[in-house]
């Protein structure tokens, strides 16, 4: 849908340069909106804080309206700034798509391309990937923001994020990429001293390292070859809220860990840790790529999704 008023305006104009304050302001106003202060709007622009104000202040004045209710601690929208923003995301969006086709960003993405990760599958799967992706798209800039804590991806500026779990945010788009199983394993030294446990049963008598992110706690969740399920209530002396420092924990010794097999895929293959009760199977996680719920999904976006799941095969 086109801004009646704001159309009336641009035909009113016979200035090529009027346009670009138009899509500046647009712009502008959606950061501001979306960021809920004209700071954090000037930072994710990168323009500063005087000129988003200046830019919101032309909107107003050329529209004659006011976009949002000021005071020193809050910055509310009026109900005809809420109209404007809606209109103007799918204006912006309509003008993304323009450009898509008409300036053949169909092969060539560009721009920058604000990605989130949790921490530890950021620093061991996702950053050794982002070279090659910048070979197929070096026109792309990538910024990685890695979090394991809930982030609102429109107040942020992130174009995409990668989450192991799901979203229930109905604003969000969740496309899944990959799938994770949970393994046990334990080191060589620590399977010497203590016996190879061959049993689910037996991992319970075993002293287990807890990654403290999993709700189940103590009770780890085992399905036998056959398909017969069961819970091991297992014995910790140490609790960890980071699946990396698990590992290194059971590197050194500590105990059986359950990690997402990443984790520990690399300390397996070279001898560092051993897989444990292999025929078994527990938990899996899958990853997903999350996206907001709009009619145009930017191509450096598209890009990258299909980049992923070509690196992470189901």
């Amino acid at each position: 849908m086109i801004l009646n008023d704001y159309q009336r305006s641009v035909d009113n104009s016979i200035k090529g340069e009027f346009i670009i304050d138009t899509l500046d302001g647009l712009k502008t106003v959606v950061a501001v909106v979306e960021t809920s202060s004209f700071t954090a709007a000037s930072e994710r622009l990168g323009i500063s804080k005087a000129l988003v104000s200046k830019y919101v202040g032309e909107v107003e004045r050329k529209l004659d309206i006011r976009l949002f209710n000021r005071t020193t601690r809050q910055l509310a929208l009026t109900d005809a700034g809420r109209r404007y923003y809606q209109q103007a995301v799918a204006l912006l969006e309509q003008y993304s798509a323009l450009v898509d086709n008409v300036t053949d960003e169909q092969t060539k993405p560009r721009g920058l391309l604000r990605i989130s990760a949790p921490v530890t599958f950021g620093e061991m799967k996702l950053s050794p990937l982002l070279p090659k992706f910048l070979t197929l798209y070096p026109d792309l800039k990538i910024e990685l923001v890695l979090t394991n804590n809930a982030i609102d991806m429109l107040e942020e500026g992130i174009d995409v994020r990668l989450r192991i779990g799901g979203v229930d945010d109905s604003s969000m788009i969740a496309r899944h990429l990959t799938t994770f199983p949970l393994i046990l394993s334990a080191s060589p030294a620590y399977v010497q001293q203590h016996g190879l446990p061959i049993t689910p049963q037996q991992v319970a008598e075993h002293s287990c390292i807890i990654d403290s992110n999993f709700r189940i706690g103590k009770q780890w969740p085992m399905i036998s070859p056959q398909g017969k399920a069961e819970t091991i209530n297992v014995q910790s002396t140490i609790a960890v809220n980071s699946p990396q420092a698990v590992r290194e924990i059971a590197i050194a010794g500590g105990g059986i860990a359950m990690t997402p097999n990443f984790i520990v895929e690399d300390a397996i293959k070279d001898g560092r840790l051993l897989n444990i009760l292999e025929d078994y199977t527990t938990l899996e996680f899958g990853l997903f790529a999350i996206y907001p719920h709009r009619k145009y999904v930017a191509k450096k976006v598209r890009c990258f999704i299909d980049f992923v799941l070509a690196q992470f095969p189901k």
